[in-house]
């Protein structure tokens, strides 16, 4: 590990930023001959991490990626935990403005105690700081048509798994999240 770290030291913020669209722009040609879309994941948490530059890590950042490479095959994975680790970020906002360029949706819920310091929650709103409504909302506004999923569980009733992926709290994230999804087009039919 300390090698790694040693052959990342000197790259700053912008040689990243650098090399990531210069490896977008290599690979559009093929993403577009195969209709491939690709999904960039910000970073977790949104700041840097033993010095090591981040650049996916807010509405700016990621605009800044797109804009870059205006291509509709260059898009995000929106991680809700990942820019939520800010809660600087407005989530649904980020949302919004990128229509057509989400092309996969990790929803979850942060607890956040203190700037920097949070923890996973359950899914429901009211048990973070996410207000899991208007995330769904938003998605459903720019008319997202891409796969989702609970992104994360806590280990509850006696599980044991891997450590972030309890299958009984995903499993309850993702029944939370389709009813979500229903009340949002049941209210948009005026049912």
């Amino acid at each position: 590990v300390k090698e790694l770290f040693e052959a990342y030291q000197g790259v700053s913020e912008e040689k990243l930023f650098d090399n990531l669209i210069y490896f977008l722009k290599a690979i559009q040609p093929t993403c577009e001959k195969w209709g491939i879309k690709m999904a960039i994941h910000p970073d977790d948490p949104a700041w840097p991490v033993f010095g090591l530059p981040r650049i996916i890590t807010s509405k700016e950042k990621i605009m800044k990626v797109m804009q870059a490479v205006d291509a509709p095959f260059n898009g995000l994975t929106f991680c809700a935990g990942s820019f939520g680790t800010n809660p600087k970020n407005d989530l649904p906002g980020i949302i919004r403005s990128l229509p057509g360029r989400i092309h996969f949706a990790h929803i979850r819920n942060l607890h956040h105690f203190e700037p920097g310091v949070f923890e996973e929650a359950a899914h429901l709103s009211r048990d973070g700081s996410f207000d899991l409504y208007e995330i769904v909302k938003a998605l459903d506004d720019i008319n997202f048509e891409g796969p989702a999923r609970p992104d994360h569980g806590r280990m509850i009733w006696g599980e044991v798994a891997m450590p972030g992926y309890g299958l009984y709290d995903r499993a309850l994230g993702a029944s939370y999240i389709l009813g979500l999804y229903e009340a949002i087009q049941k209210s948009k039919a005026g049912k």
